[in-house]
């Protein structure tokens, strides 16, 4: 027997940091915040243990929580007061963000980051205007008071695509005039980084950089954080927008048509199933990357720790190291807070 070579010479603990080819810092993480415009307290979110939604009178507050955690970055949710068939809230100067984001930004040194999407604002709960059919169905069931469940094959659903973009390039804006440091469109509408870097510069936030969310897919891990936003589709889904879970080599594609458009950073949805992607992205390109460890991953473990199957803290911190080992420069998660208190309590003397 050979035993030349030994790798656990390197696995003990005088050599093990020294060696170790990934790390995981309070800086690389972006903490999600949610802001409600219908409450004046905050509201537990029932699938997000931790996670509540905050009226704007206490959102300073609570991003000042995250900041003592180490976390430097935030992106804003917003829950509006009122909706409609175009997401007119997503883009009012007196939007529930805007007006959360004029807070933070002039009370915090938080890097802020707005969500560009009219899923959260409109009353269909779908990601821009629809098309006549899909809306006259709609104003249907409303006026019948019909509830439907989200059947997946629903032939009428069409998003009007090039009429979604001035509406997603007026929400950034409106955004970046409110102080936010970065965009984020999510909509994974074609041309929309393209229509939002358009705008953004001809609104004189030459300086605004674009995260897009390049690779979207569309998941059955988003559960928790529809009820959080409450921005479930009334009725439909977005398959006909949101990637098909199956495809990598169309990823590619969109990145870099996302690329050609002007995005700075771009974002893989969700991060856990979609590692390959991530690292995908991390090899055919040089831009940041980043990826977003979403609701359902954050609430699938928390059901396993409640259950005493796992160690909610080793699991946490174990799922965000291999999202950064797999290629990703940023992460947004749920867990931003939880693992940058871990982090600095390790790191202390």
């Amino acid at each position: 027997m050979d035993l030349t070579h030994r790798p656990r010479r390197l696995r003990t603990d005088g050599i093990r940091p020294l060696v170790r080819e990934t790390s995981l810092s309070p800086s690389d993480l972006i903490a999600p915040v949610f802001v409600d415009a219908t409450t004046d307290e905050r509201v537990p979110i029932g699938s997000m243990p931790g996670h509540p939604r905050v009226p704007v009178s206490g959102i300073v507050e609570r991003v000042e929580e995250v900041l003592a955690t180490g976390v430097q970055a935030v992106m804003l949710f917003g829950i509006p007061e009122e909706k409609d068939a175009v997401g007119s809230r997503a883009y009012a100067e007196d939007g529930v963000v805007q007006r959360a984001m004029r807070a933070v930004s002039e009370e915090t040194d938080a890097y802020v980051v707005g969500d560009v999407c009219l899923c959260e604002y409109t009353s269909h709960g779908h990601c821009g205007v629809l098309e006549s059919e899909a809306k006259e169905r709609w104003e249907r069931l409303r006026r019948d008071d019909v509830v439907e469940d989200h059947a997946a094959d629903d032939p009428t659903l069409t998003v009007k695509n090039d009429e979604t973009l001035d509406l997603l390039a007026r929400t950034a804006v409106s955004q970046a005039d409110a102080g936010a440091d970065m965009v984020a469109p999510s909509s994974m509408t074609d041309g929309m980084v393209g229509a939002i870097r358009e705008a953004l510069d001809s609104a004189g936030h030459t300086d605004v950089p674009i995260m897009s969310y390049a690779a979207k897919f569309e998941s059955s891990f988003y559960g928790p954080f529809r009820d959080a936003a409450d921005g479930a589709p009334a009725f439909g889904d977005r398959r006909h927008y949101q990637m098909d879970p199956a495809n990598a080599r169309e990823a590619r594609r969109e990145v870099q048509l996302d690329v050609e458009q002007g995005a700075d950073v771009l974002m893989v949805k969700p991060a856990l199933p979609y590692l390959d992607v991530v690292r995908d992205v991390r090899e055919a390109s040089d831009y940041p990357v980043a990826a977003y460890n979403v609701s359902g991953e954050y609430a699938m473990l928390h059901a396993a720790a409640e259950k005493g199957w796992l160690d909610l803290d080793a699991a946490a911190h174990e799922s965000l190291l291999s999202i950064k080992r797999a290629g990703a420069d940023l992460i947004l998660t749920y867990f931003a807070e939880s693992v940058a208190s871990s982090l600095s309590a390790t790191s202390q003397p």
